[in-house]
């Protein structure tokens, strides 16, 4: 009230019965970490800004924070790696039906499981290409 010394305070009947506050993170997380870890993962990046989900399944958008810890874990492996004696290499992103098939015979189990390039622009493909 004002005028009466008493500043913050709020005069009248609370009964005596606290407010009752939920305990939040700010972050609206709605899952603990121990009961639901995917899901708590997935929340926590999203609301922490480091992600955004793109229009297509499995795509993401990295923001500034996490494409910072990208380039750092990619600065660090790099290092590693060449320290070890491995040059780097660069193999393309599309893959021929022939491509992938040898891939298969390489790896034990392999199940290509990959999107189709089917056409450029308004022209059809004369063969599909795999994206690796």
């Amino acid at each position: 009230a004002k005028g009466d010394g008493k500043k913050g305070k709020k005069q009248g009947g609370g009964g005596g019965k606290k407010k009752q506050v939920k305990k939040e993170t700010g972050l609206s997380i709605s899952v603990k970490k121990s009961e639901d870890f995917a899901r708590w993962y997935s929340e926590v990046i999203v609301c922490s800004e480091m992600i955004d989900y793109y229009s297509v399944a499995g795509c993401y958008i990295l923001r500034p924070w996490a494409f910072n810890i990208w380039e750092h874990i990619q600065g660090f492996l790099d290092g590693e790696i060449k320290a070890r004696g491995v040059k780097n290499c660069y193999f393309p992103l599309f893959v021929t039906p022939e491509a992938l098939e040898q891939e298969k015979d390489h790896i034990e189990d392999f199940a290509p499981e990959v999107a189709w390039v089917t056409r450029s622009g308004e022209t059809d493909l004369e063969k599909p290409l795999a994206i690796r």
